[in-house]
């Protein structure tokens, strides 16, 4: 039921910033984490951030503490992850996700970083 598209993507070079956006669907009343995930070429998905509900829990991956930055607004239904000093082994694609009890993902968006 919930429908989560992401956008901002692009490509930058090593040292640069983007910003990542997912415009959240869904009903009202209904609360769950928000995060971002990204799969490199030819490793695993990975969690990169996670933020709860009301904002007071995030968690980060260690290879992304101190230059991404994760938000959301649930007023307007969205969740954002601020990306700065970008490296090279950033470069993935990066999915939106919503722990719902089953799970909810974006199709992906692109993100790549030239060194």
């Amino acid at each position: 039921q919930v429908q989560l598209v992401e956008s901002g993507g692009g490509s930058v070079q090593a040292g640069e910033s983007l910003r990542l956006s997912c415009a959240v669907s869904d009903r009202p009343g209904r609360v769950y984490d928000l995060g971002w995930y990204r799969r490199a070429p030819g490793k695993e998905r990975e969690v990169v951030a996670i933020i709860s509900w009301t904002g007071d829990r995030i968690i980060y991956a260690d290879s992304v503490k101190g230059r991404f930055t994760v938000s959301r607004d649930n007023t307007k239904k969205t969740v954002t992850l601020q990306m700065n000093r970008l490296k090279a082994e950033d470069t993935a694609i990066y999915y939106c996700y919503a722990d719902t009890q089953q799970g909810a993902w974006g199709p992906g968006i692109q993100v790549t970083v030239s060194s």
